[in-house]
C-alpha cells in the first residue's frame, strides 16, 4: 500500500519545533536573500537567509526571515510536519513576517536537508534543538528580548510541528506562547488508544519518514516488536511517552491556541481535550478550536487558522490586548440553521467557555437483546471505518459510486437501535455507552461507533468516520465495560436513529489473530453530550467562506424590475420553505410562435446541500430555463417556487438568490473594482455585507482591477464577472458555464468552490458543458434535450456504476498481483492500464469489499470510480442531438 500520497503528505507536513538547553550553534554556512513580496507600495519586503548550523553533531536546515524594516520584533518558530521540511513553512513565514515577527524555520533532523535520526521528538534530540536555536535567535539584532538570552518567542505547528511546540513550551521557559494545531498530547494513546493497536497510522509514520534506516534504533525496534506481536507492550508504551508533551504537562504554562480536527483517525479531539485540561490547570489562557479538517481529509480552514494565530500572537507576543483572538471555544461546523432567528447558519459556533467532551449528557435509550459476534481466524476480513492515506483520493470515488465508507461484516458485530428521534439531536463531545462482554479468550477487542441512520435504514452515516478501539482484559469470566466512543459534533435530524455497533475487526488496527467468540448485550442507556451553549460563533469565518458568496447579479436586477407595477403573486407553499427550487410543468414558447418550445413540460426539484449540474447540448433549453428562475422572462405554463415562493420578475426570494449568468454587463470606462462597488451601491445593502475583497481576491485580476474594464480580456471579464456573482451570501446559486475564460487552475477553485458552498448548507446550479468538471464538482444531474427533461437524478445513478470499476492506483501493478486480484472472491476479471486496473464484478460483488481486498494485497490505490463516465452516459442519453 502507498502511504505517501499527496494528500497525505501534505496533511502530515505541518508546522514542528524544539526546546531547551544551552549548548553552541555554530553557523557553518549562510546565503542571504530578498524575496519580493510588494503587492502594492505600503506592504513591506521580506529578508531570508538561509543557513546550515552545527547543534550538537547535528546540521539543521534552516531560514531566517525579517522584516525589511529596522527595529527588535518578536519571533516565531515555525516546525513543519512529519515527512515535510522547512520549505513546507515558507510562505506562512513570509506572511507572519510582513505582519512585524522575525521567523525562523527549520528542518527537523532526519528531514530535508537536515542530518541526524528521527527521535520523534526526542527530548535529547528534536527538543533540545530548539533551545539551541532559540539560543541563536536571542542574539539577532533583529528580535526583542526580554532580558539578555531570552527572546520574546512563540511556536507554532501542526502534527508532528504541533507536538514540538507544546514540547518546547514545557521544556524551555523562555517560550511565550504556542499555536499547536492536529497533534497529539499524548502518542502513545493516540497510537496504542486503549491498548490496541493502529497498524495502519504506525505504519504511515515509519513509512512516510523514509523506513526504520531514518529512525533511532530504540524507535525501529520497537515498531517492529509491536507491528510482529498486535500488542502494545509497557516498554512500548514507555518510549511514546518519554517524547509525548504529555511527559511535561505541568510545565507547559504559556497562552496556548489549541486547533484540533474534526475528520482525524490519528490524532482524535480528546488528544486536544487532554491538553486544555492540563493546560489550564497550570493557570495559562487557553483557547480550542475544532476545525472541519485533519488528517484524513477536509478542509484544513488554513487562511482563518492562521489569522487567528497571528491574533494570539500579536496579543500575547506584542502584547496588544486590544487584539480580538476569538471565543474560548469554536468548532466549524458543514451547515445547518441558527436556532436563535431560523436564518441560514454559516460554518462558525463558540462558546464562551470550552464545554469539554462531557457537557449537558442526555440518555438515548437503545433496543438489542444478548448478541454473539465472531472475531474470525486472523482477523480477517476486517471491518473499515477510515483509511489512512485514502481520505482525499479512493474513498472520495468510493463515496461517489453511492456505497457506504464504513463496512461492518456480518456476523462479526452487534449492533443496538435507539427509537427514531421526536427533535434534532446535535451531538458534541463523546458519547458513552456501558455493555456486558463475555469472551472464549481471556483477551478481547472490539470497535465501537455511532451510526446515524436515515428513515428506513436507508441511510447510514459513520460520522468523521471515527472509530474507538477497546481491549477488554479478563473477558472469559465476562465484564461490565464503559465504552467511550470517538468524539464528534454532528446533528442528527428528527425521525433518524442512533445506531450502536461493536464489531470485532477493523482494518486500520490490530485484532487478536486467534479466532473467538463475543457476547455482548447492554447495561444502560447511550449517553451523549449536547453542549447547548455552544452556539452560532462572532468570530471570524473561514475565509473560503467569503468567496463563495453571490449575490449575484440578480438582486440588482430584481431592484431595477420592482420599479414595474406587481401582479398579486400565489400564496408561498410552507411546506417547500426549505426547499431551494422546485420547477413544475414549466414552458416557454419561441416567441411568435404556437407550438414551437424552447422548454415544454419540465419538472425537477433541488434540495439543500445539492451541486446540480443543468446538461443538455445546444438548443436543449438550460439558460432559458435559468432566466426565467431568475425572474428576467415569464414561463408560458408552470410553476418555479424557490423557497415555496412563486418566482415573477420582482419577487422578494428572489434577494435569496445569485447569479451568474452569460453577457455580464459593464461599464467600459470604469475599472473592475469601481464596476464592483457601484453594482453594490445599486442594490441598497449596507457595503459591509459585500466582502469585496473577497470577491476580488477569487478574481484573480491582480493589478488589473485598477484599469479601466474596457482594456480586458474576455478571460479577465469573466472572472469579474464572477467576482460580482459572489458578493454577498445567498442561498441558491445559480452559475452558467462559469468556467468559460479561465484557465485549468482556475477551473479547478471553481469547482472547489461550488462543493464548499454547498456543503455550507446552500444550493449552486450550474450549467457547463465541461462534462469531466460536472462530474467532479456535481452531487445531481438534470439532463435536458429540445426543451424536454431527459433524466435527473444523482451523478451516480445517471452515470451508472454497473459492474466495472476503474482502480487508480500511485505505482503499476505487477502481474502476480493482477493474478492475485483477479482470483478474489466477487471479482470476475482484473487487467492491467496504464493508469491502474479495470476490475470487473461478478454478481454480489461489492466496491466496498474490492477496496478492502486490494489494500489487503498492497494495491497502491489512488482513486476507485465507475468506468462508464458521464460523457458516455451523456451521449448515450441524448443520442444524435450533440
Amino acid at each position: 500500500m502507498d502511504l505517501r500520497l499527496p494528500a497525505l503528505r501534505t496533511l502530515l507536513r505541518r508546522p514542528r519545533r524544539l526546546t531547551a538547553s544551552a549548548a553552541a550553534v555554530v553557523v557553518l554556512a549562510g546565503a542571504g536573500t530578498w524575496t519580493a513580496a510588494v503587492a502594492s507600495d505600503d506592504t513591506p519586503s521580506v529578508r531570508r537567509s538561509d543557513r546550515i548550523m552545527a547543534v550538537d553533531g547535528v546540521r539543521l536546515d534552516t531560514s531566517y526571515f525579517t522584516p525589511a524594516g529596522a527595529g527588535r520584533h518578536p519571533a516565531v518558530l515555525l516546525a513543519h510536519g512529519y515527512g515535510g521540511s522547512k520549505d513546507d513553512m515558507r510562505r506562512q513565514a513570509e506572511d507572519l513576517t510582513r505582519a512585524g515577527y522575525a521567523v525562523l524555520t527549520w528542518s527537523a533532523r532526519g528531514f530535508g536537508r537536515s542530518t541526524g535520526k528521527i527521535g520523534l521528538n526526542d527530548p535529547k534530540g528534536e527538543v533540545a534543538d530548539v533551545s539551541r536555536l532559540l539560543d541563536w535567535l536571542a542574539k539577532q539584532p533583529e528580535v526583542r528580548l526580554d532580558k539578555p538570552g531570552d527572546p520574546r518567542v512563540g511556536v507554532a505547528g501542526g502534527s508532528y510541528g504541533g507536538a514540538i511546540s507544546l514540547l518546547a513550551a514545557g521544556h524551555d521557559r523562555r517560550v511565550d506562547a504556542i499555536a499547536p494545531a492536529i497533534t497529539y498530547w499524548n502518542l502513545a494513546d493516540a497510537l496504542f488508544p486503549n491498548g490496541v493497536f493502529k497498524k495502519l497510522w504506525a505504519g504511515v509514520f515509519v513509512n512516510t519518514g523514509g523506513g526504520c534506516a531514518k529512525l533511532q534504533p530504540e524507535l525501529c525496534r520497537m515498531y517492529e516488536r509491536v507491528a510482529e506481536s498486535g500488542t502494545p507492550d509497557p516498554a512500548a508504551r514507555k518510549t511514546l511517552e518519554e517524547r509525548s508533551p504529555s511527559a511535561v504537562g505541568d510545565r507547559v504554562k504559556v497562552p496556548t491556541l489549541l486547533v484540533q480536527g474534526q475528520r482525524d483517525s490519528l490524532f482524535t479531539l480528546d488528544q486536544a481535550d487532554a491538553a486544555e485540561k492540563a493546560i489550564r490547570a497550570n493557570g495559562a489562557p487557553v483557547d480550542v478550536d475544532w476545525i472541519a479538517g485533519g488528517h484524513d481529509g477536509g478542509d484544513m480552514e488554513t487562511g482563518r487558522v492562521e489569522a487567528r494565530m497571528r491574533a494570539w500572537f500579536d496579543r500575547y507576543l506584542k502584547d496588544d490586548k486590544g487584539t480580538d483572538t476569538g471565543p474560548a471555544f469554536r468548532i466549524t461546523r458543514t451547515g445547518g440553521v441558527d436556532s436563535t432567528n431560523g436564518t441560514a447558519q454559516l460554518r462558525g459556533a463558540s462558546a464562551d467557555t470550552y464545554p469539554g467532551l462531557r457537557d449537558h449528557r442526555r440518555a438515548i435509550a437503545l433496543t438489542g437483546g444478548e448478541q454473539h459476534v465472531a472475531n474470525p481466524a486472523g482477523a480477517s476480513p476486517p471491518g473499515v471505518s477510515a483509511l489512512p492515506g485514502l481520505g482525499g483520493g479512493g474513498l472520495a470515488q468510493l463515496s461517489a459510486l453511492g456505497v457506504g465508507v464504513s463496512l461492518d461484516f456480518p456476523g462479526q458485530y452487534a449492533k443496538f437501535d435507539s427509537a427514531p428521534l421526536t427533535r434534532d439531536l446535535r451531538i458534541t463531545g463523546t458519547p458513552t455507552a456501558t455493555v456486558h462482554i463475555t469472551s472464549t479468550r481471556d483477551d478481547a477487542v472490539l470497535f465501537g461507533k455511532v451510526y446515524d441512520v436515515g428513515p428506513g435504514g436507508t441511510r447510514q452515516v459513520l460520522p468523521a468516520q471515527l472509530v474507538a478501539p477497546l481491549r477488554v482484559t479478563g473477558a472469559k469470566a465476562g465484564k461490565d465495560v464503559t465504552v467511550t466512543l470517538p468524539a464528534i459534533d454532528h446533528e442528527v435530524q428528527k425521525g433518524h436513529r442512533l445506531r450502536l455497533v461493536l464489531a470485532s475487526t477493523d482494518l486500520g488496527y490490530a485484532s487478536p489473530a486467534a479466532p473467538a467468540d463475543y457476547t455482548v448485550s447492554l447495561e444502560g442507556d447511550l449517553s451523549v453530550p449536547t453542549a447547548p451553549a455552544v452556539t452560532t460563533a462572532a468570530a471570524p469565518l473561514p475565509a473560503w467562506v467569503w468567496w463563495l458568496p453571490a449575490a449575484g447579479a440578480v438582486a440588482a436586477l430584481a431592484l431595477l424590475l420592482t420599479t414595474r407595477r406587481r401582479t398579486d403573486a400565489p400564496a408561498p407553499d410552507p411546506e417547500l420553505a426549505d426547499v431551494p427550487l422546485v420547477i413544475k410543468d414549466l414552458s416557454k414558447r419561441y416567441a411568435k410562435s404556437t407550438d414551437r418550445y424552447a422548454v415544454r413540460e419540465l419538472s425537477f426539484r433541488v434540495e439543500k446541500g445539492q451541486v446540480l449540474g443543468l446538461l443538455g447540448p445546444n438548443g436543449a433549453g438550460k439558460t432559458t430555463t435559468l432566466r426565467m428562475l431568475m425572474g428576467l422572462i415569464r414561463p408560458d405554463d408552470g410553476e418555479i417556487r424557490v423557497f415555496g415562493h412563486t418566482i415573477r420578475p420582482g419577487a422578494s426570494v428572489l434577494s435569496r438568490v445569485g447569479a451568474f449568468v452569460e453577457g455580464a454587463g459593464f461599464l467600459p470606462h470604469l475599472s473592475g473594482r469601481e464596476n464592483l462597488e457601484l453594482y453594490w451601491r445599486a442594490t441598497g445593502r449596507p457595503a459591509g455585507d459585500a466582502h469585496l475583497e473577497e470577491a476580488l481576491e477569487i478574481a484573480g485580476l491582480g493589478d488589473a482591477l485598477a484599469r479601466a474594464v474596457r482594456t480586458y480580456s474576455q478571460g479577465m471579464r469573466q472572472r469579474l464577472a464572477i467576482a460580482q456573482a459572489m458578493l454577498g451570501l445567498p442561498d441558491l446559486l445559480i452559475l452558467d458555464e462559469p468556467t468559460n475564460g479561465l484557465d485549468p487552475p482556475q477551473i479547478r477553485e471553481m469547482r472547489e468552490v461550488m462543493i464548499r458552498y454547498a456543503a455550507a448548507g446552500r444550493t449552486v446550479i450550474v450549467s457547463s458543458h465541461l462534462l469531466a468538471e460536472v462530474e467532479q464538482s456535481c452531487t445531481h444531474l438534470v439532463v435536458m434535450d429540445r426543451g424536454r427533461l431527459v433524466q435527473a437524478g444523482p451523478v451516480r445513478d445517471i452515470v451508472g456504476s454497473g459492474d466495472t470499476l476503474l482502480v487508480g492506483t500511485a505505482a503499476p501493478v505487477e502481474e502476480p498481483t493482477v493474478e492475485k486480484v483477479a482470483a478474489l472472491d466477487g471479482v470476475a476479471s482484473a487487467v492491467r492500464t496504464d493508469d491502474g486496473l479495470l476490475i470487473r464484478l461478478e454478481p454480489g460483488g461489492t466496491a466496498e469489499r474490492l477496496v478492502v481486498e486490494l489494500v489487503r494485497l498492497e494495491v497502491p490505490v489512488a482513486s476507485v470510480g465507475p468506468h462508464r463516465r458521464l460523457e458516455d452516459a451523456f451521449l448515450t442519453l441524448i443520442g444524435g442531438s450533440a
